[in-house]
């Protein structure tokens, strides 16, 4: 019984872990590295892109601004044309979640 409690914990630990894992649109239990849109509008330029990220270790510690609006500051941009996020992750002990603005 004892055991098994000691094993418990760790897989439970795992499954709820990481800024990434539940923003991501599919979920690798081991490993995530996965990219998809956020939002788009009708801007016709995107010369220029932001990125702006979050992390989490063990899912205990979390920093991190992941935010459009710091993502937009950080690649100088003032028309946003459209936002994708990346997530990245391993066994949920690290976890990576980055937001990305293309426009000008």
């Amino acid at each position: 019984m004892k055991r098994s409690k000691l094993l418990s914990l760790p897989l439970l630990a795992i499954t709820l872990t990481g800024c990434a894992m539940a923003q991501s649109p599919v979920t690798g239990f081991i490993f995530s590295d996965v990219k998809a849109p956020l939002t788009a509008t009708d801007g016709d330029d995107a010369s220029k892109v932001g990125r702006a990220e979050c992390t989490s270790i063990l899912g205990l510690v979390a920093q991190g601004d992941a935010s459009i609006k710091k993502a937009a500051e950080n690649g100088k941009i003032t028309k946003i044309h459209h936002v994708d996020y990346e997530c990245w992750s391993v066994l949920g002990f690290y976890a990576k979640f980055t937001t990305v603005v293309y426009g000008e």
